[in-house]
C-alpha cells in the first residue's frame, strides 16, 4: 500500500507543476536560478523548483520513479525509526533535503552562471532512489523500465555519468542536482541505521568513488 506521504508529495508536485505549465510568471518566480537566489535572497527557490517541471513527460517520469521506490524506503524507515508515522516524517525530510541538497550543489557550481536555470524533482527522486540502493545494493532496477540492472551497478554508472556530464555540461540536464540529491539519499539510511554501512560496505565504498571525484572538482573550483 502506498504511504499517504508519498501521495501528498506526488499530488502537490502535480498541482504545482500544472500551475507552472500555464503560468509563465509563476514558473519564472519559483524555478531555480542563481541570480535571484544570490542577489535577491530568494532562497525559497532551492525548494520550490523541485515541485516544478518542464512538461508532462518530465513530471510523469519523476513521479513514476518516486512511486516505485518510495514504499521500499518507507518500509526501511518504519523498522528503524519506530513505526509508520515516524517513517513518513523521516521520508519527507529526506526527500525535501535531497531537493535542497541538489540545488545547493547546483548553486555552488553555477553561482557565476546567471543564465542557468533548472526545475524538477530529480534531486529528491534521486535521493529516494539512492536510499533504496544503499538499503539493498543488489536490488534489481529496470533501466527505462525495461532493462534489468543491479542497483549498485546503476548507482556507480549514474554517479560517474553525472560527474562527467556536469564537467562537460552535457545536455539540458541538471547533473549537479542529481548528484546532490543522490548524496543525501546515500547517507540518509546510514545515519538512521549505521549498521547498514557494515552490511553493504563494499557497495557503498564503490558508490563513493565518483563522489570523491566530485569533491576534487569542487576543491579545484574553489581555487
Amino acid at each position: 500500500m502506498l504511504d499517504p506521504i508519498t501521495i501528498i508529495i506526488i499530488a502537490i508536485t502535480v498541482i504545482v507543476s500544472y500551475k507552472g505549465f500555464g503560468d509563465y510568471y509563476f514558473f519564472d518566480r519559483f524555478k531555480f536560478q542563481p541570480a535571484p537566489i544570490l542577489k535577491q535572497n530568494q532562497y525559497d527557490r532551492l525548494l520550490t523548483s523541485g515541485f516544478l517541471h518542464v512538461n508532462t513527460t518530465h513530471l510523469l517520469f519523476n513521479m513514476l520513479t518516486l512511486y516505485f521506490f518510495a514504499w521500499y524506503v518507507i518500509r526501511f524507515f518504519a523498522v528503524h525509526t519506530g513505526g509508520p508515522a515516524n517513517a513518513s516524517v523521516v521520508f519527507a525530510v529526506v526527500y525535501l533535503a535531497a531537493i535542497i541538497g541538489g540545488n545547493l550543489l547546483s548553486l555552488f557550481f553555477q553561482r557565476n552562471n546567471y543564465n542557468y536555470s533548472a526545475v524538477g524533482a530529480s534531486g529528491g527522486v534521486s535521493g529516494i532512489l539512492f536510499s533504496s540502493i544503499v538499503i539493498d545494493p543488489t536490488l534489481e532496477l529496470y533501466l527505462f523500465f525495461i532493462l534489468p540492472i543491479k542497483g549498485w551497478v546503476f548507482a556507480i554508472a549514474y554517479l560517474g555519468f553525472s560527474v562527467y556530464g556536469m564537467k562537460k555540461q552535457l545536455g539540458n540536464i541538471g547533473h549537479e542536482a542529481h548528484l546532490g540529491g543522490s548524496i543525501i539519499g546515500l547517507i540518509a539510511p546510514i545515519i538512521i541505521y549505521p549498521a547498514i554501512y557494515e552490511h553493504n560496505k563494499i557497495y557503498i565504498l564503490g558508490m563513493l568513488i565518483p563522489i570523491a571525484v566530485l569533491l576534487v572538482m569542487a576543491i579545484k573550483e574553489r581555487k
